[in-house]
């Protein structure tokens, strides 16, 4: 009898470790226009030069986290300059050993998408990063290299804002039942990982006439957003939203079915355009309160009085770097975006950024 009491004690410990071992430690949530971190808001008490940074995502654009080229005509394009081929795995691994070095100096965030960004830094050309298999179901490769960033970032207590589609690649999903079955998918894998700390972005840039489903405009896109919603497990949900292209207002309807907005800065050449895209989104918003997050923007000017970053935090809205090699530039540690990427802080441009990031956030 006692070594069968035992028996029991010690299987009931061995089953306590294991759910400690694979229980997730960061939990996102939003509470009115702040972003809080396993219960307290981001740089908690934080003022800069008299404004506001608690509860801001500081963030940047790292969609390439994921990448792969799966068209054998085309991934050669994208080689590493020592081995002359390129590495999805190598690409992940070096990811992920850069993030506690971006956490170090204050970035409490990063975006990652599913089906990448255009690892030119603009422009989609015949590679193919397809995110998820044509019918909706997910591709087990990418959610080997997508679990080792998200176990990473719990880790570090950083927010992931993952992106499920992207233009030039949501034509890889054959038809709407198989946009909507990837979107589902994704949902119930993060349920089963019990990943908390990621907050959704159904598409990056709804609105852009290249989406080839109906589904991913902004006239339908609320469906999406809404079906992630719907979806409670465990006495929670995940929060969603979709951003829009560059200087574009969101829609009523997104506004309405959305936890956060993100907004970009592609285009807004001049600060006074940064205000004038966060004064619309603002009316546009009303009466209702929730977080505004530029999530891209590839505008600096870090050192000068006046710059799109400072705009956004002036207005209390959290800003996302977007980096990636320049037409001209031939050197792979400038850019986060454009294929291969030297993860590191190494180029002026990135050591600008993260240099501001750590004085506004006041890490130490």
């Amino acid at each position: 009898m006692k070594q069968l009491l035992l028996l029991k004690v010690i299987c009931l410990l061995m089953f306590l470790n294991i759910s400690k071992l694979s229980a997730q430690k960061t939990i996102v949530a939003i509470k009115g226009n702040e972003f809080y971190i396993n219960g307290k808001p981001t740089y908690p008490g934080r003022y800069w030069q008299g404004h506001k940074i608690q509860g801001l995502l500081m963030n940047s654009r790292m969609v390439q986290g994921v990448f792969d080229d799966l068209n054998p005509n085309t991934r050669d394009t994208f080689a590493y300059a020592d081995t002359k081929k390129w590495d999805a795995d190598r690409n992940n691994r070096e990811f992920i050993a850069n993030m506690p070095l971006w956490k170090s100096y204050g970035l409490n965030c990063f975006t990652l998408n599913m089906q990448g960004g255009s690892p030119f830094g603009y422009g989609n050309f015949d590679f193919y990063n397809p995110g998820f298999k044509p019918d909706g179901s997910l591709h087990p490769a990418y959610m080997k290299r997508l679990d080792r960033i998200l176990k990473k970032a719990d880790e570090l207590e950083m927010v992931v804002i993952l992106g499920f589609f992207y233009f030039g690649q949501d034509q890889r999903i054959k038809d709407e039942t198989a946009i909507k079955n990837a979107t589902d998918n994704m949902v119930n894998w993060l349920f089963k990982k019990k990943y908390r700390n990621v907050i959704i972005e159904i598409a990056n840039e709804s609105g852009i006439p290249r989406y080839d489903h109906d589904i991913l405009q902004p006239n339908r896109i609320s469906e999406l957003i809404l079906k992630v919603r719907n979806n409670s497990q465990n006495g929670y949900r995940f929060l969603v939203g979709t951003s829009f292209a560059g200087k574009k207002i969101p829609h009523k309807e997104v506004i309405e079915a959305s936890d956060f907005i993100l907004i970009h800065g592609n285009g807004a050449k001049e600060p006074q355009q940064i205000q004038t895209l966060i004064d619309g989104t603002k009316e546009a918003l009303g009466n209702k309160i929730m977080p505004i997050v530029i999530n891209e923007d590839d505008h600096f000017d870090f050192d000068k009085e006046d710059y799109n970053m400072l705009r956004a935090i002036k207005n209390y809205v959290s800003w996302g770097y977007f980096d990636f090699r320049f037409k001209g530039e031939t050197n792979y540690k400038e850019g986060f975006q454009t294929i291969p990427v030297d993860w590191g802080i190494n180029s002026e441009r990135k050591k600008a950024f993260f240099n501001k990031v750590k004085e506004i956030t006041g890490v130490r």
